[in-house]
C-alpha cells in the first residue's frame, strides 16, 4: 500500500480540488477501502457552495464526498467482517479519494452481479428508503406514495418498495416526460406535478382511501399535500426538501386521519444507529440487488480528473441519476 494518495477536497474555490495526503490506517472498528468508483450526492453541491472562498464561502478545506465502492485492503481491531479482499458498497465522510476510512458497520458486500460504477451509486438510497418505509411500519400488501420520484434517491425508493411487495405505487415527477422512467422502475401510477392535484390524483386512484404510506422527497407544500392523500391510521415520512423546509399543512388532515408523521435523516454522529439501518437494509435488499431488481439510474461516469464538469452537472439539476466518478 502507498504511502499517500489522491482525494478530492473542497474549500479551495468552486469546484473540488486534487491533494495528496496520507494513505489512513485503519482504527478499532475501522476498514480502508480501495475505492474503485465514488458516487455524487446533492450534499456535495451544497457543501462546495458553501466552503467556496471566491463566492464568500467559509474557505474551509475538507475532503469531499459520501459514497464509494471498491475493495477492503487492511482492517482493524475488532473488525469480524468485511474481510480483507471483500467487494464492498458504503458511505462515509471524506470517500473522494483513492483509500478510503470508514466504519465497518458502513458497509456492504457487493453482489458479483454488480460493477463498482453501479455499487457506489447505491448505499445511501438504499438505507435511506429502506429506512424510511421501516420508520413508516411498511409491510408487505400496503401501498406507497413516493414524491419527486424522478430523484436519484426516488428512483431507487420506487424499486425497493416494488421488490418489498407494495400492493400500490404511486409516484411524482415534475415532467409527464418521465412517467415512462418511473413505469419502467415500477411505478403503477405516475402523478405529473404542477399538472394535477396530487392529493386529489392519489385518492382518485386508491378508491378514495389515500395510501398507507407516503415518502416525501419534496418538502415545502408537497409534504402538505401528502397528508390528505394518505389513508387514516396511515403515515407520512418526510426525506428531503428539493423544493423548501418550511411548510403549511391542515392539522384537520393529520388529526381527523390520525397520522404519523415523521422525518428521517440517518447521518454520521449515530454511527451505531447508521449501522443498524444500513445492516437492515443490506438484509432486506441485497438479494433483489443481485438479481436485478434494485439498481440506480447512473445518469454519468466521469473521472477524477473531470470531477469540475461532473460537480456542473450535478449544479445544473438536470442529472437523470447519479453522476459516479471512478477513481484512478
Amino acid at each position: 500500500m502507498p504511502v499517500t494518495m489522491t482525494a478530492l477536497f473542497g474549500g479551495i474555490g468552486p469546484d473540488w480540488a486534487p491533494r495528496q495526503v496520507p494513505v489512513p490506517e485503519p482504527g478499532p472498528g475501522q476498514v480502508v477501502v480501495r475505492a474503485r468508483a465514488v458516487a455524487l450526492n446533492n450534499a456535495d453541491a451544497s457543501m462546495l457552495a458553501a466552503a467556496d472562498p471566491t463566492s464568500g464561502g467559509t474557505g474551509n478545506e475538507y475532503q469531499a464526498g459520501y459514497e464509494f465502492a471498491g475493495e477492503v485492503i487492511a482492517i482493524g481491531d475488532g473488525v469480524q467482517a468485511p474481510a480483507v479482499g471483500t467487494r464492498v458498497m458504503g458511505t462515509t465522510p471524506g470517500s473522494f479519494a483513492q483509500y478510503v476510512l470508514a466504519d465497518h458497520r458502513h458497509v456492504l458486500p457487493v453482489p458479483d452481479e454488480l460493477g463498482h460504477e453501479e455499487a457506489c451509486a447505491l448505499p445511501t438510497g438504499m438505507l435511506t428508503e429502506h429506512g424510511a418505509l421501516s420508520v413508516a411500519g411498511f409491510r408487505a400488501g400496503r401501498s406507497v406514495l413516493i414524491t419527486g420520484a424522478t430523484s436519484s434517491i426516488g428512483l431507487i425508493g420506487v424499486q425497493i418498495a416494488r421488490a418489498l411487495g407494495a400492493s400500490r405505487i404511486i409516484a411524482t415527477t415534475r415532467s409527464a416526460a418521465k412517467s415512462e422512467l418511473l413505469k419502467r422502475a415500477g411505478a403503477d401510477t405516475v402523478v405529473v406535478s404542477g399538472e394535477q392535484d396530487l392529493a386529489r390524483a392519489v385518492l382518485d386512484a386508491t378508491d378514495g382511501e389515500g395510501v398507507d404510506v407516503a415518502l416525501d422527497h419534496v418538502g415545502g407544500q408537497t409534504f402538505a399535500a401528502c397528508l390528505p392523500a394518505t389513508r387514516t391510521d396511515g403515515a407520512v415520512v418526510n426525506i428531503g426538501r428539493l423544493d423548501q423546509a418550511a411548510s403549511t399543512i391542515d392539522l384537520d388532515a393529520l388529526s381527523y386521519r390520525h397520522l404519523r408523521v415523521c422525518g428521517v435523516s440517518f447521518g454520521f454522529t449515530r454511527a451505531a444507529e447508521l449501522g443498524a439501518v444500513i445492516a437492515a437494509a443490506g438484509k432486506a435488499l441485497l438479494p433483489a440487488v443481485a438479481e436485478g431488481r434494485v439498481r440506480p439510474l447512473v445518469d454519468t461516469t466521469l473521472s477524477f480528473d473531470t470531477a469540475a464538469a461532473a460537480a456542473e452537472r450535478l449544479r445544473s439539476h438536470q442529472a437523470h441519476g447519479k453522476i459516479v466518478l471512478t477513481v484512478p
